[in-house]
Order: C-alpha cells, then structure tokens, then sequence
C-alpha cells in the first residue's frame, strides 16, 4: 500500500490533467470533458433517432432503425476505428484523437440514447397523444410540446446511467492515443515499469470511486422523479373531482 501512495504523491497531477499546462489536456479531467461532450453532443442525435423510429413514414422508419441496429451490433472498438479511418478521407486532413473519440461517442452514444428515449416515450399513457391529437395537434407538434417534455424528465436516471456508461467507454480510446485516464497509467506504468499492479489498481479505483458517486447520484435522481410522480397523483386527482379513498381505522 506504501508503493500505491508513493505513486500517487508522485503522478497525481499527470493523473489529473496529463501533461498540461506543457502538453495536451488529458487525464480524469480530459475523460471526463470527452465523456460530457459527448453526451451532451449525442442527445439531439438520439431525440431525432427516437422520433424517426415512432414515426408512422416508412421513409424515416426504416433508416433509422437499420442506423440503430447496425451501429448497437457491433463493437465499440470497430466503431472507433471505422471513423478513425473514415473521418480523414470525408473531410480530407487528419484529425486528433480526440476529435475521433468524440465522433465516435456521438454516434455510438446517440445510438443507445435513442432506445433509451424510445422506452420514455411508449412508457408514457396512449391517451397522452391521443389527448393531444383531439384538441388538433399534429404528430410532431404532439410529440414536441406534449410526450417529449414528460418522457424526458422521466428518463433523466437512465440519460445519467447512460453517462456513467459513456466514462467506461473512454478507455477504448487508448488505442488511437486519447490523451485520457488509462493513457495517463500506462505513461505512469512505462516510466516504473516494476508496479503494473499498483498503477492499475489505482486506475481502477479511480474509475470506481467516479462511477460509483455517480451510480448514486442516478439512483438519488431517481428516487426523487418516483417520489414526486406519486405525490402529484392525490392532487392531481383531488384537481379532477376524484374522491380519495378513506382511510380504515381499525379499533384497537
């Protein structure tokens, strides 16, 4: 454990942030900037794979469902390097690491994020849409200002799993030389070269203690979307005229 420690005190900082202010942004900090970015660039991605896959035009359908699924069938690591080699013909000049992980995530990511607002969606009641198409709404505008709002608060636990998810996911980006949390211990393990088990171990305990805060943050979340779910029902049905029942006393 002394080993562990003298490890730490020693590469903390290239833990944190790589080899910046010198060199390029990376550790904790650079997989954390990837991974936020590329949910945050993945979500309007996953919204428009969701709503294409509910909507009732084959055109739109079937795209996006072949999308989904060619893109969920296989690996990760074939993706990354499908779009490492991709991207630079597309555009024609080489781009970073970083900018291919990203790209990588946002389609990989979005693919996901897409099943995850689907299940949002149809988990909410039929008469929702129903309701909403009566009063002349049509299919877009019902499911933009009337099921999209209340699915997507309601998904808020699964988007943040999904982000925990994403953290884990950044490790493949070792392989195309992502300047983030593994490619900081592998630096740290071929400068010792004696303590590879020391060096993973921190990384992953590292990994742990980020992923767990955040498993409990989702699972704080959703404790309190449920809470608040079931203590609108009583008003909302006290607003509609409902009676509630009565509770039973029972004589002791």
């Amino acid at each position: 454990m002394f080993s562990v420690y003298e490890i730490l005190r020693d590469n903390w900082l290239l833990l944190l942030v790589g080899q910046y202010p010198t060199g390029p942004l990376g550790g904790i900090v650079a997989t954390l900037i990837l991974s936020v970015l590329g949910i945050v660039l993945a979500f309007p991605l996953s919204v428009l794979l969701a709503l294409a896959r509910l909507s009732p035009w084959r055109l739109l359908r079937w795209p996006a469902t072949v999308l989904v699924y060619v893109v969920r069938g296989v690996p990760l690591l074939m993706v990354i390097l499908w779009v490492y080699f991709l991207v630079p013909i597309l555009i024609g000049r080489e781009v970073s690491g970083f900018t291919t992980m990203l790209c990588t995530l946002v389609i990989y990511e979005g693919a996901y994020l897409s099943e995850v607002v689907r299940a949002g969606i149809q988990s909410l009641p039929k008469g929702q849409s129903e309701a909403a198409r009566a009063l002349g709404h049509s299919h877009l505008s019902t499911m933009w200002f009337v099921i999209l709002p209340q699915a997507l608060y309601n998904m808020l636990p699964s988007m943040l799993s999904q982000f925990i998810s994403t953290i884990k996911e950044t490790t493949l980006g070792y392989v195309i030389n992502v300047q983030e949390l593994t490619f900081a211990a592998n630096q740290i393990n071929n400068q010792l070269l004696t303590k590879p088990f020391q060096v993973f171990f921190i990384l992953a305990m590292t990994y742990y203690v980020v992923c767990f805060s955040l498993t409990q943050l989702a699972q704080w979340l959703e404790r309190r979307i449920t809470h608040k779910r079931l203590g609108a029902a009583p008003v909302k049905a006290a607003e509609d005229g409902v009676p509630l029942p009565t509770p039973v006393v029972t004589q002791p």
